[in-house]
């Protein structure tokens, strides 16, 4: 049912919002920790770093879903709460039109050059192959990524986290169960991970868009409400290209990173893509949370109702701390049982990078968190100027930092430290920015 989040207690209300995103998430990551897993554990650490290798060209498209999620679902809230209804169902069927195109030109470009994007990141030769078939399937599934992550958007921007929830959980058990059958079970190699789960994840994108269809119909308004419309496009552009830019520019960042990594050799590689699935696990986790505020915040803005989007801001802190301090003791503590679950040995030089990595930045989760919950409130307010400076700022610092640290005798030790420094200086410009904004109203944002 939808939700709407401008009236009750802001915590308890944004609790009730924010966990079933939070459940969500974390089964979208088992598709990719899945892949690894069993790549690791039933094909070998080759495979498990092929997997891990073509992971950070993907999240360059993963980026562009995320920007189209993030329009449309910070619109559709400021239109829902303003109780718009007409332009919210053109916002909705502008974004799925819009989404089409772009998909289309992003498939062109991973089947034409995939290739050249591995071969940019100094993609070892013995997992070139691997890892191209593993990314060639992986564009096929992309109308699947896309139009799943707007109708997440929308789902979220209604006030409904639990029905996405629902899709995804059974749609990712599944996904295990099909990795295992492909590799395991019909002897597949890389390319039956690659396939088992282009599978769960249509299954999942057919279903959400049936029900977020159905919803939609179930909201009257006056008028007919048109197709397409080029002046909410441009509303939905100055939210989704930022959180495009920002998410892209994160990705070829940590594809830059990765690049630094393969000159360490395979064993480094598997450690790395073994941990680094544990620590987007986390920080995807913690940003969704950080998008739950954004709707918060959008649909209170919609409504004029200024003074709750502070009281949220708060409210997503102790969420999110909560939250973290379970995570910091498992990683820290139980980091080698973790990272074991993707190698095929509890020992050597893979096992140590992996374990290194996740004791160095787990401790920062908390610092994190409250980064992203600063930036889900400026940007529900459609502050995507000091969004993206704090963005960047931490992205260029981190590419620097791996860089510059790993040529030091740390060696692969100096690339981990690169992530709690850009993350320290992010965070202090996220909170500069929300604490210099004026919440009372007059200086929130332009309402819908």
């Amino acid at each position: 049912m939808n939700r709407d989040l401008t009236v009750g207690e802001p915590a308890r209300v944004l609790r009730q919002f924010c966990l079933p995103l939070f459940g969500s998430i974390i089964f979208q990551q088992l598709y990719n920790i899945a892949d690894s897993f069993v790549a690791g554990k039933f094909i070998g650490n080759d495979a498990l770093a092929a997997v891990g290798n073509s992971y950070e060209i993907t999240l360059i498209f993963i980026a562009f879903a995320f920007g189209c999620n993030i329009g449309c679902s910070v619109i559709t809230a400021q239109l829902f709460g303003a109780k718009r209804h007409a332009d919210m169902k053109t916002a909705v069927s502008t974004t799925l039109i819009a989404c089409g195109v772009l998909c289309a030109v992003l498939m062109a470009i991973g089947f034409f050059g995939g290739g050249g994007l591995l071969h940019l990141i100094n993609t070892p030769d013995d997992v070139f192959a691997d890892s191209k078939l593993y990314l060639d399937i992986y564009v096929l599934s992309l109308p699947f990524v896309f139009y799943y992550n707007v109708a997440t958007g929308i789902f979220s921007a209604l006030g409904d986290s639990k029905t996405p929830f629902v899709f995804l959980a059974c749609s990712s058990v599944s996904n295990i169960a099909a990795d295992i059958l492909f590799v395991a079970g019909f002897g597949m190699g890389v390319d039956g991970v690659a396939w088992a789960t282009l599978i769960c994840q249509g299954v999942s994108c057919v279903l959400a868009l049936y029900f977020v269809f159905r919803r939609l119909r179930t909201v009257e308004t006056k008028e007919k409400a048109p197709l397409f419309s080029w002046r909410i496009l441009g509303r939905l552009a100055v939210v989704a290209v930022p959180s495009i830019l920002q998410q892209s520019f994160i990705s070829v960042g940590n594809i830059v990173i990765q690049s630094v990594i393969n000159g360490f050799g395979t064993a480094v590689m598997a450690g790395y893509s073994a941990s680094v699935k544990l620590n987007n696990m986390v920080v995807t986790s913690l940003t969704t949370l950080g998008n739950g505020v954004s709707s918060f915040t959008a649909q209170n803005l919609g409504a004029g109702k200024f003074d709750r989007i502070k009281a949220g801001f708060r409210a997503g802190l102790k969420l999110v701390w909560c939250l973290c301090v379970p995570i910091v003791l498992l990683y820290f503590i139980g980091g080698r049982y973790l990272v074991y679950v993707f190698l095929d040995s509890p020992t050597g030089e893979a096992m140590d990078a992996g374990v290194a990595f996740l004791r160095i930045v787990s401790p920062f989760y908390f610092l994190i968190a409250v980064k992203l919950v600063a930036d889900g409130t400026l940007r529900g307010a459609g502050r995507m100027k000091q969004f993206m400076a704090a963005t960047f700022t931490d992205l260029a610092l981190r590419v620097l930092l791996a860089e510059l640290l790993s040529r030091t005798a740390l060696g692969s030790t100096g690339i981990w430290l690169s992530w709690p420094i850009g993350w320290v200086i992010g965070t202090g410009l996220s909170l500069l920015f929300y604490f210099k904004a004026n919440w009372g109203g007059t200086d929130a944002a332009e309402k819908p």
